[in-house]
């Protein structure tokens, strides 16, 4: 008996993907699993464009609204939360489809995480005083002497990396890129369907929907979420970021809503760098609410299954 097909739509912000998502769901009886890193907050809707709920409502999704912005959701966090929705969808004979843009999320699903030590907060505490007081490069350094690949393959300013690595070197007593062991996901086969519209229409897209996000009531939206939790961590998305600014004085709306526009072009070409390294993509050059689009991508799930 073949495995059951599980379809993952992939692109850049704004591409297309949740009516695309939606119109193979009606077609093939599926369930969306979503792969947003900001859609699994509670309260944070306008920021992440998330799904309406009248979206949500046609079809069942999964993996939205499941945590509060003060609490911390992992890419691990997220895989296990995602191999077990499909599972369920498979088992009741659906078609899961996961869609987002989150890379490091739809990586962690497909191929697994490696098993480290869990986090030492006062380990990482030290790290991070020692980092101040002896600069930035310190870091970077003392990785090199621990885990000379691994220091090769990290960026020496990327310290929230370099310090789990040296966390890691020094809590299992062995460098990190000798205990690299992943946990890729089977049972299932996988259809990647890529979305790559004409870059300037994008950038046009997202340009009108950073504005019309601040004309919905953003700034309103994260004045409540502070006013909840605090400025945590996930209020540093973007979006919430520029609202925050403006909340604080620190920008004009009318220049948060620039830097927002700049923000999610920016972060769509690293999106699109980071999904043409995936394996075996039908790219499709087009939005995913074109007719022409849908038609192809229902030819190629129905060519799977």
């Amino acid at each position: 008996m073949a495995e059951p097909l599980a379809v993952l739509l992939l692109g850049p912000t704004g591409s297309g993907k949740t009516a695309l998502s939606l119109v193979l769901g009606e077609r093939f009886g599926g369930e969306i699993v979503s792969c947003d890193s900001v859609a699994v907050y509670r309260g944070m809707d306008l920021g992440s464009a998330k799904p309406s709920a009248a979206e949500q409502a046609g079809l069942p999704h999964h993996l939205i609204d499941i945590a509060d912005p003060d609490q911390p959701f992992t890419a691990g966090a997220y895989s296990r939360a995602a191999r077990a929705a499909l599972r369920q969808i498979a088992g009741r004979v659906k078609l899961p489809i996961v869609t987002g843009g989150t890379g490091l999320y739809l990586r962690a699903l497909t191929e697994g995480l490696f098993a480290g030590p869990e986090r030492q907060h006062e380990l990482r505490a030290r790290l991070e005083q020692s980092r101040q007081r002896h600069g930035a490069a310190w870091l970077h350094r003392v990785l090199s002497r621990f885990d000379p690949p691994s220091a090769e393959r990290i960026h020496a300013n990327d310290t929230p990396k370099l310090i789990r690595a040296i966390e890691v070197c020094l809590t299992a007593r062995k460098p990190m890129s000798e205990v690299l062991a992943r946990d890729p996901l089977t049972g299932f086969r996988l259809l990647r369907i890529g979305l790559n519209p004409p870059r300037q229409a994008l950038y046009d897209r997202l340009n009108a929907r950073a504005a019309a996000m601040f004309a919905a009531g953003l700034v309103q939206e994260t004045r409540a979420l502070l006013a909840c939790y605090g400025p945590v961590k996930a209020l540093d998305s973007l979006g919430y970021r520029q609202a925050v600014s403006v909340l604080t004085g620190g920008l004009s709306e009318k220049t948060a809503i620039a830097e927002a526009q700049q923000g999610h072009r920016n972060y769509a070409k690293r999106q699109l760098t980071w999904f043409r390294r995936e394996p075996d993509v039908n790219w499709i050059e087009a939005f995913g609410d074109e007719p022409e689009t849908q038609a192809s991508a229902i030819n190629l799930v129905q060519g799977n299954l």
